[in-house]
């Protein structure tokens, strides 16, 4: 598989990387074949974070003898130095390793101040002196934040939501980045699951030589796709580009990215997936969304407290709560007209 220089770490990192939140959902030896099989196929980085539940600790699991020739990317929640060091100690641990290549903030809502000796960035350059890390990364969902970042010159890398539905400003970010060699991240490139072209997707996305995209990955079918598609690169050509525009025809406006930082929910609402409902109706198999089960789930939208964690804690802003009410009666009147 093709690699590619990711900006100033130097590191030569496959075309396409391993997005490693949704093997989170599988077991241990299913994660374990799917992790080798890429391996085996040439994919060498690894993106995952200490808040993917036992992600990390399957990525260990199933590398630890070939550690040395692969990439690591995690990421901390952290909001102090000392919380910081635990979730580095504890990746550590899980990763059956005593480095992380490359170790990332995960959505701060600020860049961290590198003056003050008690700052996140502060314990970052610690870690990185004592040989715990070897290159500091920002993840983030709100595009200032993430250009600010990048313009700081504080971080190696950026790690952005980036996909065919970006808007000019967002894919700006690329270019900041390229400037000052700084390697660019790119999360959500199918957006949740709503992009349902992952040809289009790839073709897109490779078009920009300093973008190295995570594709989230839970099944083989899945990784079994990006193979092909890395041994076959699709043209970014008219075909393609009518794909594209369906998309964002389809896809335009504010709608949830199913980014999941609003989870969890105290009254137990699958928030991702139920406030996208509408969407994931018309782009999915819908059979699986008509089922008891899940109406059951759905019905739960009607027990919100209200509590504003969800709308407080959206990246992009949503008025989540409403924004649930909304799908919950576009999915009752989906159900009425096709359960039959």
């Amino acid at each position: 598989m093709d690699k590619i220089r990711l900006g100033r770490t130097n590191l030569m990192v496959s075309k396409s990387g391993f997005g490693a939140l949704p093997i989170q959902r599988i077991s241990f030896e299913e994660t374990k074949a799917i992790l080798r099989k890429a391996y085996d196929s040439g994919i060498n980085f690894f993106d995952t974070a200490r808040m993917y539940t036992d992600s990390e600790e399957k990525i260990g699991y199933a590398f630890s003898d070939v550690r040395s020739n692969i990439i690591i990317a995690t990421k901390s929640q952290a909001k102090d130095k000392k919380t910081l060091f635990s979730h580095l100690e504890t990746s550590l641990k899980n990763l059956k390793t005593d480095y992380i290549d490359i170790f990332q903030l995960h959505n701060p809502k600020d860049i961290s101040n590198h003056e003050d000796p008690k700052s996140l960035y502060t314990g970052l350059l610690e870690a990185k002196q004592k040989g715990m890390i070897r290159f500091i990364g920002f993840t983030n969902h709100n595009i200032k934040t993430a250009i600010q970042a990048a313009e700081s010159n504080l971080y190696d890398t950026i790690q952005f939501p980036l996909n065919t539905l970006s808007s000019i400003e967002e894919l700006k970010l690329i270019d900041v980045c390229k400037k000052r060699d700084v390697g660019v991240i790119a999360m959500k490139a199918l957006s949740g699951g709503l992009i349902t072209s992952a040809s289009a997707a790839f073709a897109f996305l490779r078009q920009f030589d300093n973008v190295v995209p995570i594709w989230g990955i839970q099944k083989m079918s899945q990784l079994e796709e990006f193979i092909a598609l890395e041994k076959n690169p699709p043209v970014l050509d008219e075909a393609m580009w009518k794909i594209i525009e369906k998309d964002r025809a389809e896809l335009a406006g504010d709608f949830c990215r199913g980014c999941g930082y609003c989870m969890p929910c105290p009254a137990g609402i699958e928030i991702p997936t139920q406030a996208r409902i509408s969407l994931l109706l018309g782009r999915a198999p819908y059979q699986p969304f008509l089922e008891n089960s899940f109406r059951e789930k759905m019905s739960l939208i009607n027990q919100c407290i209200e509590c504003g964690r969800c709308k407080n804690n959206c990246p992009y802003g949503l008025d989540t709560p409403n924004l649930l009410k909304r799908e919950l009666k576009k999915y009752d009147e989906f159900y009425q007209a096709h359960k039959k």
